[in-house]
């Protein structure tokens, strides 16, 4: 085998653990020349694409925070087949409702604002749905294992406005509002944050977050007020295995043509950091019964 040959199946290798794709649609890719391995999973070219990808993982991190994980799960999805322009992930077919329901965009009159992503809608797709954003091109497909598939959409009621009904094809207010926030949270609107960077990368790598919620799915996922992401679980991988791999999947590597403050930062054992942005890993104790006993975080 040619050293070029053996390079491919790496770096299609690693795409099949990150993603769930068969190895020969990663082998393929690699051959094509869209992947190797510093950047062995597509990431999205599109400044729009990296921002709906972001807002998807910080509103299930904290939305599905309190509900449980199947299968590893984290964020409702079991594989990924990623591209330069779009996204389609598969869903949980526990979770979908749930994930749907978490992301969709309404009005909470006991929480007190907006919930969910803002600007998202949901379109059929033939027999399958995306979430497409109002502003830009930007979409996740979503596949379910049932080709027959159909969503339980959220009603109005109890206190609840949802905007993606009643605002189909614009923004409302309240929407647009949170979204200037988000750009403005970056030093220089006109690219993407690192935080949208590696979001992006995490929902695009569900099956290497799935290994932490493998043993019997105590894993969590939350965010610091929609910012940087932790993730803790019990059991199944050791933390640095998780974060080895992490990083071998081009996690926090560096994008082309960006500013300095996207570029990988010196990291603390546990935490993948990319310019201002952070990835925590925690492995704690298990509280199963018959569990190994194991030292804190």
């Amino acid at each position: 085998m040619s050293r070029r040959t053996d390079n491919h199946h790496r770096a299609a290798t690693i795409c099949r653990a990150a993603t769930g794709l068969p190895h020969r649609t990663c082998l393929g890719w690699a051959e094509a020349g869209l992947i190797d391995r510093r950047r062995p999973v597509p990431d999205a070219e599109d400044e729009a694409q990296r921002l709906l990808e972001s807002l998807l993982v910080a509103e299930l991190a904290d939305g599905l925070r309190e509900s449980e994980r199947r299968d590893g799960a984290l964020f409702g999805f079991t594989s990924a087949r990623p591209a330069p322009t779009g996204l389609s992930l598969a869903l949980h077919p526990a979770m979908a409702d749930r994930v749907l329901s978490t992301v969709l965009p309404r009005i909470d009159e006991d929480y007190g604002g907006l919930r969910g992503v803002p600007g998202v809608r949901i379109i059929p797709t033939g027999r399958s749905w995306s979430l497409t954003h109002l502003r830009g091109r930007a979409a996740v497909h979503l596949v379910h294992p049932d080709a027959d598939w159909r969503p339980v959409l959220p009603e109005h009621g109890d206190g609840l406005t949802q905007l993606w009904r009643r605002n189909r094809h614009r923004l409302h207010p309240a929407e647009a509002a949170d979204l200037q926030e988000h750009a403005g949270a970056a030093a220089d609107p006109e690219s993407a944050t690192a935080q949208d960077w590696l979001n992006s990368r995490l929902l695009r790598r569900p099956r290497l977050l799935g290994e932490a919620g493998a043993a019997h799915g105590s894993a969590n996922v939350y965010t610091h007020g929609g910012g940087d992401l932790v993730v803790e679980w019990c059991c199944a991988v050791e933390r640095d295995e998780l974060e080895r791999r992490l990083r071998q999947s081009g996690l926090a590597h560096s994008p082309g043509r960006t500013p300095e403050r996207l570029r990988d930062q010196p990291w603390f054992p546990g935490e993948i950091a990319m310019g201002g942005a952070f990835v925590t890993l925690r492995r704690g104790v298990c509280s199963a019964s018959g569990a190994p006993a194991r030292r804190a975080f």
